[in-house]
């Protein structure tokens, strides 16, 4: 099993919280999704930022988080906005 470290966006500590929240392969934070994967780090870390969130939805293309779409970040702000 790779680990999420490997993809895009995810480093150790980002690691570590996704693990810690039952996250512990990428088909896991696939069927989750970014949104939901990121509400639950939030319960476990209140400094969970907007920036994590693009992070996560990146770890899921494949691509770095500033590498989005206009229409995904612009999703994701609105959706960080209502948990804000």
């Amino acid at each position: 099993m790779e680990k999420l470290s490997k993809l895009p966006n995810i480093g150790k500590v980002l690691e570590k919280q996704l693990n810690e929240v039952g996250i512990i392969k990428k088909e896991d934070l696939e069927e989750i999704g970014s949104k939901e994967a990121w509400l639950k780090i939030k319960e476990i870390d209140e400094s969970a930022c907007y920036n994590r969130l693009c992070a996560l939805e990146g770890a899921i293309q494949e691509i770095r988080w500033f590498d989005l779409s206009i229409e995904d970040k612009e999703n994701l702000l609105k959706f960080y906005r209502n948990y804000k």
